[in-house]
């Protein structure tokens, strides 16, 4: 007995003191967290060096800290696509900014929609008469949208710019399903919604095949468009075609890009900053390579958003739009709702502007944003609806409101259909020799009966449930759009469309970004655009999900960052999307309005932990 009270005493000692060092672990990190400030001060001259260290997104996502800190997911840096504009638009005028620096190394992506912004940004930088030189060690096709647009662009010798164009292959899991017994009831209305193909063809239909074929090809004109604008004289068209051929003739990939023209100089780091360094000055350190330069997180600190006049209110649904409440990156049907109804109680904004990037999802979180919305529009508030990169299904639901709808022309948007899937278990049982069986007092008990599969009547009602829900998705794009319903009908079957389509049929109304959605928000609350500014109606990350986000950023920027090995990650890429697509549909409504076909849809969020300081530090960082 004495051994095993010294056993137990030993154990207790151990929890006692993992208790203690999660507790000094939670408390140091909220100390910081609520000592933490960015230091808005005006930093010296130099080059603003921009270095997009992650993905450009329209609101970046809360990340979990008890994740981030235990180090088990990677947590990829969001670089909201505002601030980045706004940041590049003040250096255009502040004299302290002799030049713009994008560094590219590491970026890995966003809309194209999003880049285009900021490349317009460059691009006014430009006309300022201010140098921007960009540098990386290979391009794929989104950091060269944005590369294109500066007045220099290095590329490391040992690089190459792959360009690729959208596109690619999709998983299909009915061949699989089929081994393993598992029937799959797929309920939907809309000849296109491509969503639930993969668990009921081992092809991709020839409808999806022409509306998908359709849609990266618009979105590959609009991006060549916009690069060839921006380079006229790069022989872009040639590379595209032959790129090895190219490469034979240059001696070598970097060579290659120089030669047709896609980028200007060879150079390694040090080179480059060196080329700087005659711009704008040499830095503080005395390494070979380094130059005056601002940071981009100190510079936006130091330029806030825009103030003063009339407020005209932006309200974000930015990521899948779920039931309930949800933090900063995914929309909560009950959280943006409330954020909205609690603003038009105050009385202080003249105007709505809904800023839209969203796949859609959930029916009821849908309509519960969209009746917030007619709340604005019942208080005489002008609706004007602003879509970023995506903007399809149940993100075109909200949109309905909307007195005008601005789109970029290589905005996703569109798929207006309805589906639901269920899975049902009856040959997977009986492949491993089981059974089940029970009783009923209605048609309904026990349905869904996934063991047994689905009793017609089951079947029946939930299928008019879709098909009524189709008839109301329909029913409010023809009064929103005043379109007659059978030509509504005619361009919806959840078929996805590029922004430059949506606008000839009449989705969209005009094109621009965000601020021409506020401009004209303003115009129509009979107000001068230029003396309004924005109130974001928007819950910011915590003070301490942006800390640990920083931390595990830090520690996670590894890995190689040459164009050929982007590539090689993309088919890992879209494995997670079609590993989120199951999650979603298993763990979703039985009735969803969502694009999960379309190609920017987001990626899984990172998985949560569980147990008593896990949900203390979510408490803290409002998660």
């Amino acid at each position: 007995m004495r051994i095993v009270r010294g056993f137990w005493r030993l154990l207790v000692g151990i929890k006692d003191g993992l208790v203690l060092l999660a507790m000094l672990l939670f408390f140091g990190v909220l100390f910081a967290a609520l000592s933490f400030q960015p230091n808005p001060r005006t930093v010296s001259s130099g080059a603003l060096r921009v270095e997009l260290n992650g993905r450009l997104v329209e609101q970046p996502s809360q990340t979990d800290p008890f994740v981030a800190l235990a180090g088990r997911t990677p947590v990829t840096r969001e670089f909201r696509l505002r601030d980045v504009t706004r940041a590049i638009d003040a250096a255009a005028v502040d004299p302290s900014a002799k030049a713009v620096v994008l560094d590219l190394d590491r970026f890995t992506g966003g809309s194209q929609v999003a880049i285009a912004e900021v490349a317009r940004a460059v691009d006014r930088v430009k006309a300022r008469g201010k140098p921007v030189l960009t540098y990386a060690t290979g391009y794929t096709d989104d950091g060269y949208q944005l590369a294109a647009h500066a007045s220099e662009v290095w590329l490391d010798p040992l690089g190459a710019v792959l360009l690729t164009g959208p596109g690619g292959t999709n998983l299909y899991y009915k061949g699989l399903l089929d081994k393993l017994g598992v029937e799959t009831k797929v309920y939907r209305v809309g000849k296109f919604k491509a969503a639930v193909e993969p668990f009921i063809r081992t092809d991709q239909s020839p409808e999806a095949k022409a509306a998908a074929q359709a849609l990266a090809d618009a979105l590959w004109a609009e991006w060549r468009g916009g690069v060839s604008a921006a380079r006229p004289k790069a022989q872009l068209a040639g590379y595209i075609a032959a790129p090895e051929r190219m490469v034979a003739e240059a001696g070598g990939t970097a060579r290659a890009a120089q030669a047709a023209g896609l980028v200007d100089r060879l150079g390694d780091r040090i080179a480059f900053g060196a080329r700087v360094a005659q711009i704008v000055g040499p830095g503080a350190e005395k390494q070979a390579g380094s130059y005056a330069a601002i940071p981009l997180d100190r510079w936006i600190a130091g330029h806030g958003e825009r103030t003063g006049g009339a407020q005209i209110g932006v309200l974000t649904v930015a990521g899948t739009i779920v039931d309930g409440e949800a933090p900063p990156g995914s929309a909560g049907g009950d959280t943006i709702a409330r954020l909205l109804l609690d603003e038009l109680a105050k009385d202080r904004i003249k105007a709505l502007v809904v800023r839209v990037d969203s796949p859609g999802g959930s029916v009821t979180a849908s309509e519960r944003i969209r009746a917030a919305i007619m709340a604005a529009k019942a208080k005489g508030l002008p609706v004007v609806v602003s879509m970023g990169g995506l903007a399809a299904s149940g993100g075109y639901w909200i949109s309905t409101p909307a007195d005008r709808i601005f789109a970029d022309p290589a905005t996703i948007t569109g798929s207006i259909g309805v589906f639901g899937l269920l899975p049902t278990f009856r040959g997977t049982l009986a492949k491993l020799g089981l059974s089940a069986d029970g009783v009923k007092t209605t048609p309904l008990s026990g349905e869904p009966d996934l063991l047994r599969g689905t009793s017609p009547e089951f079947d029946r009602l939930l299928q008019t449930g879709i098909e009524d829900t189709y008839a109301r998705f329909t029913g409010l794009v023809a009064a929103s759009r005043s379109l007659p319903q059978a030509r509504v009908d005619e361009i919806a079957q959840g078929r996805v469309w590029a922004g430059s389509t949506a606008r000839t049929i009449r989705l969209v109304d005009a094109f621009g970004g965000l601020d021409a959605a506020i401009a004209e928000a303003a115009r129509r609350a009979k107000l001068n655009p230029a003396q309004v500014s924005p109130r974001f109606i928007e819950r910011p990350p915590s003070m301490l999900s942006q800390l640990v986000a920083d931390y595990a950023t830090d520690r996670g920027d590894k890995g190689p960052n040459d164009a050929f090995s982007r590539a090689a990650a993309r088919p890992a890429e879209a494995l997670a999307r079609a590993v989120s697509g199951i999650g979603r549909i298993a763990e979703g409504p039985a009735i969803q309005v969502v694009c999960l076909e379309c190609p920017a849809a987001p990626a899984p969020p990172a998985a949560r932990e569980t147990g008593m300081i896990a949900l203390a530090m979510r408490w803290i960082a409002g998660l």
